[in-house]
């Protein structure tokens, strides 16, 4: 069993105490660990850094250590600091209470870099794009996660390029079908040398005769069940490769009804690969896309669906393919392990949290008796946004309603500090309407709803007062006087 040193500061110490005791027994994996604790001797252990720890951390502390454990948002180069201490270095959660799951999930890892689903990123406006803004448009699809780039016909519009577009793409080692109603377009594609046709209805079978790209089959009509299955028993005793797509109809015009169709076609065919075009849904409802990807991938999973067609047209839907693909790598991480897809990551939940408030308002008012110092701290509850310092704790649901409350008005002219508690508040606010976890000085964590910034850990705010020098100053002079 491994024995680890936690490292803390003052205000958290009771916290992590007590949360460690609560762990379960030493058979319970868990806590496959003893522990240690050591308070590194500041107030708050989010301004912990690797150097700090290095000057201050005793070497007699090591003793019997054989992992150092520090908080989550500590800065600084721990493959250093392990060197220099002569033990692993890692960090814990952003948030102490989340101790628990953090170790559930150390001692069962779970990989999200695997998935099973290939995803097609339609570029639904091909035919009007120049050469090099069609290229350029396909490898932002791909550096989102984009498997296969769709090249989609539009009635009436001339393709000029769809040739030199087909081997352009291929060039960059992407695969690229071609998704059009034009029998002339799809037999273009395939013989430029495309890697898909999308879509072969009954009719239409007879391109796959002529070119070496792999068939979309569909049924004459959404409903024609009949054809399809057809398409799939020709293909399937000529050994040929194929995809089937019974297609997805959105809401309310037969999206149960074609659930149906995909199981069905899962039990008449159970090796068939097949395709859900998803844009039906996302594109055409106007809800949050995450949610919808999440269940659509679940399906997928439950099905054996190996590939999804995506669009990104509606502004709404413009983070399609990240949710797409974090979804398809929790679902497959879910049906490996047997097991719900909670707590697994993966970033869908971009709007709401399953545990928004870390801390309870009594812990929270606990927390703040001991601070000694005039720098505000802004926590969320489920009661709403507390701020506290030295003279006091004080609550709201609101920003607006707290700003008279904090004193400011004796420090005229700090501008900055000002500036940063409005920003501050009002992220809080944002986070505690909606059920978010907040962090003070740090972003909402929107999961994959926004783009990331490229910084990690190591490279968040830098340590240091909430307070200007020069007004913190100002507003302990005038109190003491």
């Amino acid at each position: 069993m491994d024995h680890l040193l936690f490292l803390t500061g003052r205000l958290a110490l009771p916290s992590l105490e007590r949360v460690l005791g609560e762990l379960a027994d030493p058979v319970d994996p868990a806590r496959p660990f003893d522990w240690t604790l050591h308070e590194l001797g500041l107030q708050v252990a989010a301004l912990m850094t690797a150097e700090m720890i290095a000057r201050r951390l005793p070497r007699e502390r090591l003793a019997g250590i054989d992992r150092v454990i520090v908080p989550g948002r500590c800065r600084g180069d721990l493959e250093a600091l392990a060197q220099a201490l002569g033990r692993p270095v890692q960090h814990g959660p952003e948030e102490l209470k989340d101790l628990p799951a953090f170790f559930r999930r150390a001692a069962r890892p779970v990989p999200l870099h695997e998935h099973r689903v290939a995803i097609f990123a339609e570029i639904t406006d091909a035919p009007r794009l120049t050469l090099d803004a069609l290229v350029a448009r396909a490898q932002a699809l791909a550096g989102e996660g984009a498997d296969v780039i769709d090249l989609g016909g539009l009635p009436d519009t001339p393709f000029p390029q769809l040739e030199a577009a087909v081997q352009a793409l291929q060039a960059l080692g992407l695969k690229v079908s071609i998704d059009s109603q034009q029998p002339d377009e799809l037999l273009r594609g395939g013989r430029a040398g495309a890697d898909y046709l999308l879509s072969l209805t009954p009719e239409l079978l007879w391109i796959a005769d002529e070119v070496a790209a792999t068939p979309v089959l569909v049924g004459a009509t959404p409903d024609d069940e009949a054809g399809l299955w057809a398409s799939v028993e020709r293909l399937q005793a000529r050994g040929r490769a194929f995809l089937a797509d019974p297609i997805l109809d959105p809401i309310p015009f037969g999206l149960a009804r074609s659930i149906v169709r995909y199981h069905r076609l899962r039990e008449r065919f159970p090796d068939a690969p097949m395709l859900m075009g998803t844009g039906n849904l996302t594109e055409l409802t106007e809800a949050d896309t995450s949610g919808i990807h999440a269940v659509l991938l679940g399906l997928c999973a439950e099905l054996d669906i190996r590939a999804i067609l995506t669009t990104q047209v509606s502004p709404h839907a413009r983070r399609a393919l990240r949710e797409a693909d974090a979804a398809r790598r929790l679902m497959h991480a879910a049906a490996t392990l047997r097991t719900l897809p909670k707590d697994l990551g993966g970033g869908l939940a971009t709007v709401h949290e399953r545990r928004p408030w870390p801390d309870s308002p009594a812990e929270i008012a606990a927390t703040a008796a001991q601070v000694r110092d005039p720098n505000f701290r802004i926590q969320v509850a489920a009661d709403g946004l507390h701020v506290y310092n030295r003279d006091g704790l004080r609550h709201a649901q609101d920003a607006m309603s707290l700003w008279p409350r904090l004193g400011l008005g004796d420090a005229p002219g700090d501008a900055a500090h000002a500036f940063y508690l409005g920003a501050e508040l009002a992220r809080a606010e944002i986070a505690w309407q909606l059920g978010k976890r907040y962090v003070q000085d740090q972003p909402l964590d929107w999961g994959v709803a926004v783009e990331a910034p490229p910084e990690g850990v190591q490279a968040s705010c830098a340590p240091g007062p909430t307070l200007a020098p020069s007004a913190r100053e100002r507003l302990a002079a005038r109190r003491s006087s």
